[in-house]
């Protein structure tokens, strides 16, 4: 199995762990802080152009939870096991399930997720059950 891959930005005590194989590309990030986050830039997160307050609020609101935090190495609550599963029916994009769970695929190989996780509604993801942001490149729309 290969090794996931995580990129680090640190702002003073504050670290920003980005997933990328987690992002669905939803672009909240990029809609909510656009001097932070730029996807055509070098790095693409620029955490000091923001207050480390501002990066939270931010991360927390990450649809898929590719993006997290550490605080002097303290992981966030954003890392946390949940004790309540939530699920959050994304407009024309994901069904988005927040807190642990397990899914077992077609094969019969369980995943045991936390956090939040994006499970595909349009059926175009080639990471099936899970997300990977294809609902944008097809322009698919919930009926």
């Amino acid at each position: 199995m290969a090794k996931e891959i995580v990129k680090e930005y640190a702002k003073g005590d504050l670290t920003i762990l980005w997933k990328p194989k987690k992002c669905i590309h939803a672009t909240t990030c990029v809609k909510t802080l656009p001097n932070v986050y730029d996807p055509e830039g070098k790095p693409w997160i620029k955490p000091e152009n923001a207050s480390i307050e501002e990066l939270k609020a931010q991360i927390n609101v990450c649809p898929s939870g590719a993006l997290s935090y550490t605080n002097k190495g303290e992981i966030d609550s954003n890392e946390k096991t949940m004790n309540m599963t939530e699920i959050d029916i994304k407009p024309n994009g994901p069904i988005l399930v927040h807190g642990s769970i397990v899914i077992t695929d077609q094969n019969g190989v369980e995943h045991k997720k936390e956090k939040t996780t994006a499970l595909c509604r349009c059926g175009a993801s080639s990471n099936k059950p899970f997300c990977d942001g294809e609902h944008n490149r097809i322009g698919w729309t919930a009926s």
